[in-house]
């Protein structure tokens, strides 16, 4: 994939920023924008990172989070470290699946519903992932998957004849194409303007962990939470490639460290919270059940759909990832 001019002149100035920085004896300050609220374990993870990046670099690095989209929102990170904008940023891969198809590889529903399985599998993807965002101008730091994805509605479901006509909110292609197979309207909200979305009917239901649901106190506008564990989507952490160039050896070494203490800390949280985020909700009202037969029948077979469509956009690559897996 080539990159663009302003992709490339992002490198550029993100390399010469990197290298200038080091070379006159200064830290660098990098602003690290996140898409989730301060207390979501994905951004308390993200200080934890930068603390350790300036312990492990010896202060080379210093790092400020800004979290709940307050410095760039979730839909303007990537492009904002791709750039040079900032040197780092988090956003989970699959939003960026429409420009490279084979970064939805965590979307495939129901091929690995465990914590277990999600790592078995992004060991299968991770080389070709990395490639894919070297191209795209951007180095992963490390990967931390969310719980697993169920529906939010303000009414009870049995199957997709409920389901007809409601405003659903999607946060990727994946997310738009059950919303489609359901006879639903997928409506692209960021999570951080999902509670004024719910409030204003711009939307009426959508697919997450109980993470979002807790963190946005969805329970002041819907009723229902179906567990479905579709698929565990993974957040990552990602620094401008030109920048990552730029810094020695030794820079890279503390930064490295503290990304793989942090992803697994970050990826032990999100199973500790799994279950503890059904308690919250039930706690504030809303029923939390498994999805019944009829429409967990009619997601697996929209699932069966969406992984062939998958396949055939991700090509060569995509049919690798799942040999791996399934092979493992």
């Amino acid at each position: 994939m080539k990159m663009t001019t302003k992709t490339l002149i992002g490198a550029v100035l993100g390399s010469a920023m990197a290298s200038g920085a080091m070379a006159d004896g200064h830290a660098q300050n990098w602003d690290m924008p996140m898409a989730y609220a301060a207390t979501n374990f994905h951004s308390e993870k993200g200080v934890e990172f930068a603390e350790k990046v300036k312990e492990y670099t010896d202060g080379a690095i210093n790092i400020t989070v800004h979290a709940g989209g307050s410095l760039f929102k979730g839909g303007e990170i990537k492009r904002a470290v791709q750039t040079g904008q900032a040197p780092i940023g988090e956003r989970f891969m699959s939003a960026h699946a429409n420009e490279a198809p084979l970064l939805g590889w965590d979307n495939l529903p129901f091929i690995a519903t465990t914590y277990e399985a999600n790592d078995k599998l992004w060991a299968a993807a991770k080389d070709k992932v990395n490639a894919q965002l070297s191209d795209l101008n951007l180095v992963a730091l490390y990967t931390c998957p969310w719980p697993g994805q169920g529906f939010y509605f303000k009414k009870e479901v049995g199957s997709s004849a409920d389901t007809q006509g409601i405003k659903f909110r999607s946060y990727n292609s994946a997310t738009a194409t059950f919303a489609e197979e359901l006879g639903m309207v997928p409506v692209q909200v960021e999570a951080a303007e999902l509670s004024q979305a719910l409030a204003t009917g711009v939307a009426e239901s959508f697919i997450s962990s109980g993470s979002t649901g807790y963190d946005r106190k969805v329970w002041e506008h819907l009723t229902h939470y179906y567990k479905v564990n579709a698929w565990l989507p993974r957040n990552y952490v990602m620094v401008n490639k030109g920048v990552w160039e730029g810094l020695s050896a030794e820079v890279q070494a503390g930064v490295q460290k503290a990304a793989d203490e942090t992803g697994a800390a970050c990826s032990a949280k999100s199973a500790e919270l799994a279950g503890w985020y059904f308690e919250q909700l039930e706690a504030n009202g809303m029923t939390v059940a498994d999805a019944g037969p009829e429409f967990l029948a009619e997601l697996e077979a929209i699932g069966t759909k969406m992984t062939a469509d998958w396949l055939t956009t991700a090509g060569a690559d995509g049919q690798a990832i799942l040999d791996a897996y399934n092979a493992n």
